[in-house]
């Protein structure tokens, strides 16, 4: 349950980060979260208008106005537009893989996205299967990050999702929950 909420608040919080007014009204992010374990179904329809007006009314701890501050100790001294911009810059490849008896994790820069596979198996865990899929256009990244060091800013990333096409964001595969995380041009997520 813990999940469905969470995947609830992001989506609300990332379509309300769309578009300062100015977006189209049939841009729409949609959350999917099922939780078959719980015999659980969440849906959210928003269309990235309405999130950009939804988003500043959020203020809880380092969420506010459309805003995610980053706590310095939290970036252990990382300069994130710098490493942000390094690989933007980058060629597409294969920046991180680690693979052991019960995860495989890839990292790359594809085709204009940072993508992020993470293979979990019941191995030595004793945990079920999961399979994580994040897929974000690298300008997304570079707008949400554009404005500061401490701050992403979700109105900037919605604003350019506003731009791009159909994009599928997150998957998340459990042997009981799935999430998915999407943007389209439907007013539903069927």
């Amino acid at each position: 349950m813990r999940k469905l909420m969470f995947a609830g608040l992001f989506v609300v919080g990332l379509s309300a980060v769309a578009q300062g007014g100015t977006s189209a009204p049939d841009r729409w992010i949609h959350v999917r979260v099922v939780d078959s374990g719980q015999g659980e179904t969440v849906n959210v329809n928003m269309p990235l208008s309405m999130a950009e007006m939804v988003l500043p009314a959020i203020n809880q701890k380092d969420f506010h106005a459309g805003k995610i501050s980053i706590g310095q100790a939290d970036m252990h001294d990382v300069d994130l537009p710098m490493l942000l911009n390094a690989l933007r810059d980058a060629p597409d490849n294969e920046f991180v893989t680690v693979k052991s008896s019960d995860e495989d994790v890839r990292v790359a820069k594809q085709g204009g996205n940072l993508v992020v596979h993470v293979r979990e198996s019941a191995g030595k865990s004793g945990k079920g299967n999961e399979h994580v899929d994040v897929t974000i256009p690298m300008r997304v990244i570079t707008a949400m990050v554009a404005k500061g060091e401490h701050e992403l800013d979700l109105n900037a990333a919605l604003r350019e999702l506003e731009t791009l096409g159909d994009t599928t964001l997150v998957t998340v595969n459990e042997d009981t929950e799935t999430v998915r995380i999407w943007v389209d041009s439907r007013n539903n997520s069927n």
